[in-house]
């Protein structure tokens, strides 16, 4: 039964146990690795958005005092180890993505994004690395440059790939126009919305970082790296060096932030370690800040617009939405999945909605590659669909509430299966919405509304019901998808002789509380302290395979591995004691860490003794040891879901937006930790907030990035993000052992619509026009949207 627990630590608020190596600066990252005889890396990277190169002169730099080695393109091509080949992307059943269109590890003769890669330096000391990039010389042959997807389509747009003339990447649709267009023929209301949403940055607190160190002897590439999937990892960076992935050993130290921009494997992630083998010593390389603004993956540049169709009581009939991506300059990882079939998954939210059409399309612009960021394209999905029934309500004269009220998928539909064909496998929609209402007090918050804007102060209320899917791993999904594996994770559970328990477990923690919650786990499951449950995760010699973190997957799938693995140690344990205790194993029962005979409790045995017993071995049935590997793959996904609300007021003189409330009402399942779920809604939610008022990159008209200083990237403070208050809904999932859904997403997912429908909601005396929204919606945007300025 979802949910079964022993001894109650499950669901307890426990204090993290991992942070104490954190706020006293303990904690070892990547680049504080200590390596002897280390050749230090820095990276040339392209002045240019998009140039042809003839010519890279590195001679100057190689005869600078300690430069150890130069390496362009060419120079690994006629290097005797193989050249590295190019950065996979995920090919799926969906969308298939020609290999040209995929991003080199290092660039030849064109680049198509500044900060792309030419060279590789590498000396005795960073300083003099970098020193020896600024002496290479670059014959380039600048090219017309675009870093807006709509104008990159446009017939006379600079093509960045011959064969692709019209820079579109891919054209992918879903649903029948011809049915839906006759829902709307028989509408009788229709109304509008697009969502222009900009490009974000990912910027986890530690910058990229890779070691690698290479065994001629025995031909073993030893690789640490700050990265959110090392089995993932270990299996790119084998197929792009060409290199035995049994001989590759990824390990992960502590990791700080990732946000999903550390799922992919990047350029340099292979150089280093290409280099490595090259030179048989240990090579480093820690990005800077500049670096990670203008090369790792950014989020979000998913463009939506398109029109909702309603009945005359405000019951949807149908969507039909268009969008554009901008991919960037090449075809990175996953995003093809991202910007079309999981944005399109969720784009129902929480409503019934009978018809669907949509057509996405993925621009290569000269921008850097898009990929994954926190929420992914669910935002996207969620923030349109959220924006459409705010306009929506104004059209048919309805309170956005109400709306919302008559289209939610009702509590006995579960499990659900929507017009895209997602199976929501659980929720109580109508109980959030109606949590939501009454801790607003939105009858009243509503009447104080009409009474402000007679005083002349604009008071916003903004709505955003949210579906997430988390946990993905079904095989027949993946199978649909073409995704290149199902989304099974590992877990394995060793008892030691003393009674101490170890937990592997394929995810990667970088900032979640894995140490935490999942230690609870497993000393719930085994009725055992939490102190003598240790968690590892990260390095690839403990468990064959791993999927890692992202897609709000780690404690569905990867706890649902440990849990699973738990119940296996405790069946081994119960043969040991029946055996031992001369009984039926049937009639061995467990709880609260101890074994006993039924009807015979004083026959018994602690975990702790069997364990010893187990070890030993002098008598026990089957093998040695007691210990047990899960690898757990769902039978459904979990979907999270809930209502968030923002409450604002909006100086119309001066743009200025100022937060008066905001509300978070989620259903998570079963939460193994409330305190750990809240500190991810708040985090996520500053996210979302962020990107709706603030976040922005920004290219000139050459592709030169302006934002690639924090000087100059709006990343909010400490005071625009508000006290965000908490209430916790649970319908369990039915489909995992713990019951739990994935929370870690939903703050951008929910929190970037809520924001935009309360400012729209503020500005509507105004004649402000929210069916175009432009994030983020600046001072400026605001003022000039009320004074209708261009």
């Amino acid at each position: 039964m979802s949910g079964d627990t022993t001894n109650g630590l499950i669901g307890d608020r426990v204090t993290r146990t991992e942070d104490a190596e954190f706020v006293t600066g303990q904690a070892e990252y990547t680049d504080d690795i200590a390596t002897s005889n280390a050749a230090h890396a820095a990276v040339l990277r392209s002045q240019h958005a998009h140039a042809k190169v003839h010519d890279i002169d590195t001679s100057a730099a190689e005869e600078l005092d300690g430069v150890i080695a130069v390496y362009t393109a060419e120079d690994m091509e006629e290097a005797e180890t193989s050249a590295p080949r190019k950065i996979p992307s995920m090919s799926t059943d969906y969308i298939q993505v020609e290999p040209e269109l995929f991003r080199p590890v290092i660039a030849s003769d064109r680049v198509h994004y500044q900060g792309e890669p030419l060279a590789i330096a590498l000396a005795e000391d960073r300083y003099t690395a970098n020193d020896a990039v600024d002496r290479i010389e670059v014959d380039y042959e600048r090219l017309e440059s675009v870093t807006d997807p709509e104008a990159a389509i446009e017939d006379d747009a600079p093509t960045l790939f011959e064969d692709y003339p019209n820079n579109i990447a891919y054209d992918w649709e879903f649903g029948d126009k011809d049915e839906v267009d006759e829902a709307f023929e028989d509408a009788e209301y229709v109304a509008s919305a697009s969502v222009d949403e900009q490009r974000l940055i990912p910027d986890p607190l530690e910058p990229r970082a890779t070691v690698a160190d290479y065994d001629s002897s025995s031909n073993e590439l030893s690789i640490q790296m700050s990265t959110q999937t090392p089995h993932s990892d270990r299996h790119a960076i084998a197929g792009i060096l060409r290199h035995p992935e049994n001989k590759i050993h990824v390990q992960v130290p502590r990791v700080g932030g990732g946000f999903g921009a550390k799922i992919h494997n990047y350029d340099v992630e292979s150089l280093v370690p290409w280099c490595a083998r090259e030179l048989e010593r240990p090579v480093r390389w820690q990005a800077t800040r500049s670096e990670i603004h203008q090369t790792s993956s950014h989020g979000r540049g998913l463009n939506l617009e398109g029109e909702a169709a309603f009945d005359e009581d405000g019951k949807l009939l149908g969507v039909r939405v268009d969008g554009l991506a901008d991919l960037g300059g090449y075809v990175s990882s996953h995003v093809h999945m991202l910007t079309t079939v999981l944005c399109i998954e969720v784009i129902n939210s929480q409503y019934e909605l009978p018809k669907l059409y949509s057509r996405i399309r993925g621009a290569l612009t000269n921008a850097t590659c898009l990929d994954s960021y926190r929420g992914v394209h669910e935002v996207a999905a969620i923030t349109f669909i959220e924006r459409l029934m705010h306009e929506s309500a104004k059209e048919i004269g309805m309170d956005p509430a109400e709306l919302r009220r008559r289209n939610q998928i009702p509590a006995d539909a579960f499990p659900y299966e929507t017009v895209t064909g997602t199976v929501y496998d659980s929720g109580n929609y109508q109980q959030a919405l109606e949590k939501t209402l009454d801790v607003l007090e939105y009858d009243e918050l509503r009447e104080r509304q009409e009474e402000l804007r007679e005083d002349g102060r604009y008071l916003g209320i903004g709505l955003s019901a949210y579906t997430h899917v988390s946990g993905v791993g079904p095989a027949d999904v993946c199978k649909e998808y073409g995704i290149f594996k199902t989304h099974w994770e590992s877990g394995r559970i060793t008892v030691h002789q003393s009674g101490t328990v170890t937990a592997y477990c394929g995810t990667m923690d970088f900032g979640m509380g894995h140490q935490t919650s999942y230690a609870q786990i497993v000393a719930d499951k085994l009725g055992i302290p939490i102190e003598d449950v240790e968690i590892i995760e990260g390095d690839t010699r403990h468990l064959n395979d791993g999927v890692g973190t992202h897609a709000s997957r780690s404690l569905v799938v990867g706890g649902s591995a440990l849990a699973e693995s738990a119940d296996d140690v405790i069946e081994k344990g119960r043969s040991i004691v029946a055996h031992q205790l001369e009984a039926p194993e049937e009639d061995i029962e467990f709880e609260d860490g101890e074994f006993w005979v039924k009807g015979a409790p004083e026959r018994s045995m602690t975990i702790q003794e069997v364990g010893s017993q187990a070890h030993r071995a002098w008598d026990v049935p089957g093998e040695p040891g007691l210990e047990a590997t899960t690898y757990y793959l769902p039978e459904q996904m979990a979907i999270t879901s809930g209502v968030h609300a923002a409450v604002v007021e909006v100086d119309p003189d001066t743009g200025e937006v100022e937060f008066e409330r905001y509300l978070s009402v989620d259903d998570a399942g079963n939460r193994i930790n409330p305190q750990i779920v809240e500190g991810q809604l708040h985090g996520g939610i500053a996210q979302g907030i962020s990107q709706a008022l603030y976040e922005d990159v920004v290219y000139d008209d050459n592709g030169n990035m302006v934002t690639s200083t924090l000087q100059d990237y709006a990343m909010p403070k400490s005071f625009h993000v508000p006290e965000v208050e908490t209430v916790e809904l649970s319908t369990p999932a039915p489909d995992n052992p713990l019951g739990a859904k994935g929370v870690g997403e939903t703050g951008p997912i929910a929190g970037n619509a809520a924001v935009l429908n309360a400012v729209v909601d503020a500005l509507e005396p105004l004649g402000f026009d929210g069916s175009e929204v432009d994030t983020p919606l600046t001072p400026e945007k605001i003022w000039k949207g009320v004074n209708d300025q261009d």
